[in-house]
């Protein structure tokens, strides 16, 4: 627990922090020399070789956080609204994959992008021919053709086109319009959670071998693997013979990294960046606090328990939450007085982030003053 008007204690493994009295909650809070230690440490993962990243924007959808990752020397970016690739061509990225096939306005908003920032190489993904077919409409009276890398269905079953006939007749559709050019395979593995580092490995080499035999009849100038989870097996995995430019990993998650992947992967080892800082504002009753984080601060798409984790409070449990409320039940609830804050963290980071405007900005252990718009939330 901790107090407003006090410095808190560690939570989790986040340094002490002070300043959170200058603080009005519920607010999100970014380290940004841990996000700073997370870019690096992505860098390592690759041998320093920027070109094998193309991190996604999701999570933090932040211009601030891209112009960090530029600072670093990477250039490509993968991102999943058409307000996070403006984002990302606004804060001068080099090269922008829409990982989201786009369909009906957001074919013609997607135009506009291109033309808008010539400096940024745009690009996105199809699963089927009507999709080529209607963004090559659009796009035949460009100077340059738009890039479509194909969006491979490796198991999670979401979006994408099965490997064999069906991809090839992606391909081909790609290959005979006007106004696109075929740019390699976007393949995606988002259904691997699996804890056990062997289990995990066993099933990216599964996806490998289909890779490899589509390489062997295809020119794919590019391909873009897996997500967080599987990152550091994606970027230890050895290259086919005159194919290593074409391997980009795309993790996204690294860079804030959340409790809920830190208890999973113990393998991976970054660094919490992101937190919310909340306030006890009533106690409804013996052993109940009332929290100031309702829906519209903290991502709800998981069940109440697993929503949020309150690392002075080990044994609290999630009573209810509603829009601007959150009821927690501790034993150390007598301890805690109206007015004090709290730590949470989300268990899922990504759009928990996406409800907050502005990140409030840590460094060196203390609320800087500084904050980061989120800029590339909105639709």
């Amino acid at each position: 627990m901790t107090s407003a008007s006090t410095s808190p204690e560690t939570f989790c493994d986040w340094p002490a922090v002070q300043g959170f009295e200058t603080v009005a909650t519920p607010a999100l809070l970014v380290d940004a020399d841990r996000v700073a230690a997370n870019i690096a440490g992505m860098l390592t993962t690759v041998d320093d070789d920027a070109a094998r990243l193309r991190p996604h924007v999701k999570t933090h959808k932040m211009s601030a956080v891209v112009q960090l990752y530029r600072d670093a020397g990477i250039e490509q970016f993968k991102a999943a609204t058409i307000a996070e690739a403006e984002m990302i061509a606004r804060t001068g990225g080099l090269d922008c994959l829409l990982a989201h096939q786009p369909t009906g306005k957001k074919i013609a908003q997607l135009a506009e992008l291109v033309d808008a920032f010539p400096a940024t190489r745009f690009s996105t993904i199809v699963d089927n021919p009507d999709s080529v077919a209607a963004l090559a409409a659009v796009f035949a009276d460009h100077d340059q053709p738009l890039q479509l890398l194909i969006d491979v269905d490796c198991g999670m079953h979401r979006t994408g086109v099965a490997w064999g006939e069906s991809l090839q007749a992606v391909r081909q559709r790609i290959i005979d319009l006007p106004g696109v050019r075929y740019g390699g395979l976007h393949v995606y593995d988002g259904h691997l959670h699996q804890p056990s580092l062997t289990d995990r490995t066993a099933q990216v080499d599964a996806i490998r071998q289909s890779i490899d035999q589509d390489l062997k009849t295809s020119d794919s100038s590019q391909v873009v693997v897996g997500g967080s989870p599987t990152f550091p097996i994606w970027a230890a995995q050895p290259a086919e013979p005159n194919t290593a430019a074409r391997w980009q990993c795309s993790p996204g998650t690294m860079v804030f990294w959340d409790i809920g992947y830190a208890s999973l992967f113990a393998d991976m080892q970054y660094e919490i960046a992101a937190a919310l800082l909340t306030t006890v504002i009533s106690k409804p009753g013996a052993d109940q606090i009332c929290l100031d984080l309702g829906h519209k601060s903290v991502a709800s798409e998981m069940a109440l328990e697993k929503r949020v984790v309150f690392p002075s409070l080990p044994d609290a449990r999630l009573v209810s939450h509603s829009e601007e409320h959150l009821v927690v039940e501790t034993p150390q609830a007598a301890q805690l007085s109206v007015g004090d804050a709290l730590i949470a963290l989300p268990r899922h980071i990504c759009p928990t982030v996406a409800l907050h405007p502005r990140a409030t900005i840590v460094r060196d252990g203390k609320v800087s003053g500084e904050s980061w718009q989120v800029d590339g939330k909105n639709r």
